[in-house]
């Protein structure tokens, strides 16, 4: 059983109009967080598969912090499934799942090293504990990284 949307479809579309691709809340505070720790970066690069969030043209880095929702955080409990329409967003999903994917592998075939920060990661605890792992991998060498290690699960009481 799917449950009716609570707003009018012309609503909803404005709704879903403003959720924003480049310069989100999580982006931008681990961007303050990085700078305010000495490292510069360059913004959405458009030569670079995926236009990664942040990259360290020095450590030859791409940082990308994925919205749990958007990006399907394995096992995390925003990576929630709406109740209508379900066949499209399956689908809207899986590309982007995919296309994720396809970038990841595109970036470290061309020898750049690759972050993914997740959402959840920058809610469940200070924006600096995200910084301080990222800034100790940047300078330790290693090609990947995914912060958070384990993704937030729902607790049943």
């Amino acid at each position: 059983m799917t449950l009716a949307d609570i707003v009018d479809p012309a609503t909803r579309s404005r709704m879903m109009g403003g959720i924003r691709s480049k310069n989100t809340k999580p982006e931008l505070a681990l961007r303050k967080a990085l700078h305010a720790r000495g490292f510069r970066f360059r913004l959405h690069p458009a030569n670079l598969p995926g236009k990664p969030d942040l990259t360290l043209p020095r450590f030859r880095t791409a940082i990308f912090v994925h919205g749990c929702f958007w990006h399907r955080h394995e096992g995390c409990q925003l990576a929630t499934m709406p109740a209508s329409n379900s066949e499209f967003w399956s689908a809207k999903f899986k590309r982007n799942v995919e296309r994720d994917a396809v970038v990841l592998q595109a970036l470290l075939a061309v020898g750049w090293r690759v972050a993914r920060v997740w959402e959840c990661a920058l809610r469940r605890q200070p924006v600096d504990l995200a910084a301080d792992a990222l800034s100790s991998w940047l300078v330790s060498g290693g090609a990947m990284l995914e912060l958070p290690i384990e993704p937030i699960r729902k607790v049943r009481v």
